[in-house]
């Protein structure tokens, strides 16, 4: 571009300069004095071959006029053409050198959302005109589908960490010191790309140490990833009810990661402006950290108080934690990851389906939805600490019971209540804190949600039973035995 202006600065000058040379030239010739003066002298008669001379002058004079304006035209035209060239030679080495970096898979920060990634608001606006992305705030950075792809390798059986309603989740490795976990959402349906939305819009904007943060998000054709942080000792149902039974998980221990799900559930319900709720609390929905540190993740269901039209919002959950006022006169729709049958059935009744499977409820009526509901399944998840039972266990061969019908008559009854506790920590705590844990899961899941207690009522009760070091006011007094003399 400067070498064109230069040459169209040269090219004006060269023809101004010429111009006026003409136009001088032209001037001088034409000055004469009237034949009609008295002081004119008489004009001497010109030779026929001077004449020719004038002539040929005059001539000249316009073929030099007009050379210059010819001569700029083919330059121009010249020089446009070379710059022509070199504006097409500066695109094709720039898109060689993209299309280096984007196989190349390392991409800086600035560049994420550039590549083989779909923006959320691009997306949303492509997949459903009534899905509308509230992500203007957020942080979350849009990633390579590549970089994922291969940091799981390929989405490999071997990385899978574990399978949930719409998905595995994959353990990734970014680099040699850095790992995640990423989840991967198949199909189109509107309840898949709705849980992916909301998930996203809120774990954009929420930052709290008992809520699990949001690294990133792709969308690739039908494939949706969300990048987390790596939860190392996996989920609280994985811990309970896995191949380790709960002999990881000390009493002490349990009522830390009540406690750090109590918290992530306040911040929830009194923090945020408007309020959340979570919607699918339970134990696979709580991970834990290297230091056995509780998280709250899956927010996909999850709705924001002052959502429009929240009392007619399709009613979901997970069997065994869904609060009753959900179920009463409503159809159940049970549905598997795997694609399992649906069926009817009652609150606590339900045909035998095998454990391997993840189960949601989507109920086909609408209803009041309020934190109650959070604090009915937190009742269930504290009851899953407490005796190292499934929500929904096998009743006989074609029904299951929920733990709350089995456990309610024991748990108000002192004399019975330490002979259900989970046999991993029976008589490792003091009876009273074990009374006091009972009563808290007594009134968290009461039919009634008036009769429930408030989250904040439910954190403070449980801080004096958690030790000083772990984030609790209770402190530990080291008894010595006594030791007697002989004689």
């Amino acid at each position: 571009m400067k070498i064109f202006i230069g040459f169209l600065f040269v090219f004006i000058s060269d023809f101004k300069f010429t111009n006026a040379t003409s136009k001088s030239l032209m001037i001088m010739s034409a000055i004469s004095v009237p034949e009609s003066s008295p002081v004119a002298p008489p004009i001497p008669s010109v030779p026929s071959s001077v004449a020719d001379i004038s002539s040929g002058t005059e001539a000249s004079i316009k073929n030099h006029h007009m050379k210059p304006s010819k001569k700029l035209l083919i330059e121009l035209i010249t020089a446009s053409s070379v710059m022509g060239i070199i504006l097409l030679s500066f695109m094709y080495f720039w898109m060689c050198h993209r299309k280096k970096v984007y196989k190349s898979g390392k991409v800086g920060s600035k560049k994420l959302d550039s590549l083989r990634g779909l923006p959320l608001s691009s997306f949303i606006s492509r997949s459903s005109g009534a899905i509308k992305s509230n992500n203007e705030k957020g942080s979350v950075v849009v990633m390579d589908y590549n970089l994922l792809e291969s940091a799981t390798s390929n989405f490999g059986e071997s990385e899978i960490l574990g399978v949930g309603g719409f998905g595995c989740v994959y353990k990734a490795r970014l680099d040699d010191s850095l790992c995640v976990a990423v989840k991967r959402l198949d199909g189109g349906s509107q309840d898949a790309v709705k849980e992916f939305q909301t998930e996203v819009d809120l774990l954009s904007k929420i930052q709290h140490p008992n809520i699990i943060t949001l690294l990133g998000y792709c969308v690739h054709d039908e494939t949706k990833l969300l990048v987390y942080e790596l939860m190392h000792n996996g989920s609280l149902e994985t811990q309970l009810h896995g191949p380790s039974s709960g002999s990881n998980l000390t009493w002490h221990g349990r009522m830390k990661i009540a406690l750090d799900t109590a918290r992530g559930l306040e911040y929830l319900h009194e923090n945020c402006k408007p309020s959340v709720i979570h919607r699918d609390l339970k134990s696979s929905n709580i991970l834990l950290d290297s230091s056995y540190n509780a998280k709250l993740s899956d927010f996909g269901l999850a709705v924001m108080d002052g959502a429009q039209n929240k009392n007619n919002i399709k009613l979901s959950g997970t069997l065994g934690y869904v609060a009753p006022e959900y179920l009463l006169d409503g159809m159940i729709k049970l549905c598997s990851c795997e694609g399992h049958p649906c069926f009817k059935a009652s609150p606590f009744l339900t045909p035998n389906i095998p454990k391997s499977r993840s189960m949601r409820l989507i109920l086909g009526f609408t209803g009041k939805l309020t934190d109650k509901s959070d604090v009915y399944a937190f009742g269930v998840v504290l009851l899953e600490l407490l005796l190292g039972r499934r929500p929904v266990e096998k009743l006989a061969e074609s029904q299951c019971q929920s733990i709350v019908t089995w456990a309610m008559p024991q748990l108000t009854d002192r004399s019975k209540l330490p002979n259900i506790v989970d046999p991993v920590i029976r008589y490792t705590m003091d009876l009273k804190h074990l009374y006091q844990v009972a009563a808290v899961a007594v009134l968290c899941v009461q039919p009634e949600p008036s009769y429930r207690p408030l989250i904040t009522d439910v954190l403070h009760s449980l801080i004096p039973l958690v030790p000083v070091e772990l984030g609790g006011t209770l402190r530990i007094v080291q008894t010595r035995p006594s030791v007697t003399n002989e004689p």
